[in-house]
């Protein structure tokens, strides 16, 4: 909790970095590349990729600058990851502004999840103080739809597996482009049980 609040005061006393305005209608095009993972608009039909219709440009934009940098600097920056490294490493900022757009400007499709566990339900809206879990409805929101301001994404509808893939790389500090390590403080803290619960009502958020 400690770590959002500060956050939440830096980022209410400091401005984004500029970032090229993105065209969505250039980037429709320059994302046909994508659309073998992530689907022609976005919604991925693969459950270990993410859903990119409906995200927010700004998160989108960081993640791919991320990305770029952990290929060009070998993993020492950034965000490692051997598909999105080599996808990301020619593009120039214009061209991930135009995609970012692009795909922010999509309609994301739900997902019918059945048999949500409930423990997810709790710990998304409540956490676990018992445990130092703070509630994921404090930076996502009750609906799941993130604040852009703030750089928190969008994650409602999204993949189950994809959420609990990345919830297990934060435990794991496998993955560690969060915000002043938010997300890795969060979910070392999560169990198998918690993030399977977390994931499957996260999906169903709409």
């Amino acid at each position: 909790m400690k770590k959002l609040a500060l956050a939440l005061s830096v980022l209410a006393t400091i401005s984004s970095p500029a970032m090229a305005e993105g065209n969505a209608e250039a980037g429709k095009t320059k994302a046909i590349v994508c659309s073998a993972c992530h689907g022609i608009d976005g919604n991925s039909m693969i459950d270990m990729y993410p859903k990119l219709a409906g995200q927010h440009s700004t998160y989108l934009e960081k993640q791919l600058h991320d990305f770029r940098s952990a290929a060009q600097t070998g993993g020492k920056e950034g965000r490692m990851d051997p598909i999105m490294g080599g996808m990301s490493i020619a593009l120039s900022d214009q061209d991930i502004a135009d995609i970012s757009a692009f795909y922010a400007s999509q309609a994301k499709n739900d997902i019918d999840v059945k048999d949500i566990p409930e423990l997810g339900a709790q710990l998304y809206k409540n956490g676990d103080a018992t445990r130092g879990i703070t509630a994921c409805i404090a930076c996502h929101g009750p609906k799941g739809d993130g604040m852009e301001l703030a750089g928190f994404p969008a994650i409602d509808g999204q993949h189950a597996n994809y959420i609990k893939i990345q919830l297990n790389k934060f435990h794991d500090t496998n993955r560690n482009n969060d915000l002043n390590g938010m997300m890795q403080d969060v979910a070392k803290k999560l169990d198998s049980y918690d993030i399977d619960a977390l994931s499957k009502y996260i999906s169903s958020l709409k």
